[in-house]
């Protein structure tokens, strides 16, 4: 799923309009038809809905639902949070039409929230995707009120969510669903505004395909559920990568045991754990027979050797960050030539040395959640546009960046040049605890090693993490738990 910027949308429907010579009157009343079927969806009882309405085009839309709910026989009460004299010519056609069925366009009363209660529906159409600045005084009492219905749509973007970051600006709308055209808005699916938006609808109005089918104008996207073909008949382990992992220290034994497992349960032919020898026989224990445990030997060349067998290289988990360990990540990054996955300790190593990024011919992937990740980049936490810092980052230091956290961002540079994102849109709060970074670090060695793509892991992960949770709710479930779902959720791509 392609997903837009604002100026983006607003080109697209210039040209609709002014080039192709769709009315814009006729894009309103598609788009408002598509809120009305989601509204006539609800389980709603007394179909009484509240329409807030802004001064602009996203007011048209939301007058022009008012009217078509009240010929289905909803009670509708229509306000206009705004100013009549800034209406737009098509917002003021639109309530022309809504007075002419019975209807009416009210002044929204901000010392007067109970007119607003008792409401089954509230229909957000104040602003759209063109909102830059904090909501005024007036807007956000009117947010307030939405909050009394039971259900509340949003249409197009939540008022408040800006449609490019997903920043909430001073106060946003909470949507039960957002009903957008066209195509998705970035800040729909980014930051707080994947949080406000609820259900995501994405409703054809009418603009032709041929406008905006140009793929290298898209370079975020949803990353999709992968297709992932079955085994051949005559397969043998060789074929499924050899993935090395080199993980845990002392205290840390459990790290280097959930991204051995991870990397089994997703299907790689050979994995090997590499572990200091004060705990090797913890870990060997731990893993049983299923991942290839190794003490780690004190000749660094031995090291290599072993490394550089492998089709994938695992460093980090519960590693460390002792003078040894640095020495060991610093060097094996400089020698390595096959793809590395960096993850938790060897990132915080390699964020006091981030110039060896730039020495590696290799592709390089890094699992860094915010806080990792601002010490990898100089900058502090929140990150403010975390979209926007990911693309910077890759196209800066030409890696493959999986930024973790809610809507999970993979970042890559290309061969072209051109910077791609993925916006992940599986998993759940009950994978928010220890471990569940090392059963994705362990997910995309193995994948990676299959031949299969850093964002596909990604969703993987996340869909493991869904499936274990509705089995065992999100507060019981264990990063356990997912790694054990992880084939169920290969199983499903594979029968895709």
């Amino acid at each position: 799923m392609y997903l837009a910027t604002a100026a983006q949308m607003k080109e697209f429907d210039r040209i609709a309009i002014e080039e192709r010579g769709i009315p814009s009157l006729e894009l309103m009343e598609n788009a408002a038809r598509a809120v009305v079927r989601e509204l006539l969806a609800l389980p709603v009882k007394n179909r009484g809905v509240v329409v807030f309405c802004g001064s602009g085009n996203n007011g048209g839309d939301g007058l022009t639902v008012a009217r078509l709910l009240l010929e289905e026989g909803w009670w509708v009460k229509c306000v206009l949070v705004g100013e009549r004299e800034r209406m737009t010519p098509d917002s003021r056609e639109m309530e022309k039409r809504l007075l002419e069925v019975g209807g009416e366009l009210e002044d929204f009363q901000t010392d007067s929230r109970d007119e607003y209660i008792g409401f089954d529906v509230a229909v957000d159409a104040i602003f759209g995707v063109g909102l830059h600045s904090d909501l005024r005084p007036d807007a956000v009492s009117a947010v307030e009120c939405m909050a009394l219905a039971r259900w509340t749509v949003a249409v197009d973007v939540p008022s408040g969510v800006h449609a490019d970051t997903g920043e909430i600006l001073r106060k946003a709308v909470k949507a039960d669903v957002t009903v957008t055209f066209t195509l998705a808005k970035r800040g729909l699916f980014i930051g707080k505004g994947a949080v406000h938006s609820g259900r995501v609808v994405v409703a054809d109005i009418g603009i032709s395909r041929n406008i905006y089918h140009h793929e290298d104008d898209f370079p975020v996207k949803v990353a999709e559920k992968p297709s992932l073909y079955p085994r051949r008949r005559d397969a043998h382990k060789g074929d499924f990568g050899k993935v090395f992992i080199l993980a845990g220290s002392r205290g840390y034994t459990g790290a280097p045991c959930l991204t051995a497992r991870s990397a089994v349960r997703s299907g790689a032919g050979l994995v090997t754990v590499a572990t200091p020898e004060d705990i090797y026989p913890i870990v060997a224990e731990k893993c049983c027979d299923e991942a290839m445990v190794w003490p780690i030997p004190g000749s660094y060349e031995e090291l290599l050797k072993k490394a550089q067998a492998a089709d994938i290289v695992l460093i980090g988990p519960g590693l460390g960050q002792g003078e040894l360990a640095e020495e060991r990540v610093l060097n094996l990054l400089r020698d390595i030539t096959c793809p590395v996955i960096l993850d938790a300790d060897g990132l915080n190593i390699l964020s006091r040395h981030i110039d060896v990024l730039e020495e590696r011919t290799a592709p390089t992937v890094l699992t860094p959640h915010d806080g990792e990740f601002a010490r990898l980049a100089g900058g502090e936490t929140p990150i403010h546009d975390r979209l926007a810092a990911a693309r910077t980052f890759v196209e800066k230091h030409r890696c493959v960046l999986v930024l973790k956290g809610h809507r999970t961002i993979t970042a890559a540079t290309d061969d072209r040049g051109h910077t791609q994102c993925f916006i992940n849109t599986t998993g759940n709060p009950g994978m928010a605890q220890g471990g569940s970074g090392d059963a994705l670090a362990g997910l995309i060695a193995s994948l990676c090693a299959q031949g299969e793509d850093v964002a596909s892991a990604v969703w993987l992960h996340g869909r493991a993490g869904d499936l274990a949770a509705a089995e065992k709710g999100e507060r019981g479930m264990t990063v356990g738990d997912l790694i054990e779902a992880i084939p169920y959720a290969i199983k499903e791509c594979e029968e895709e």
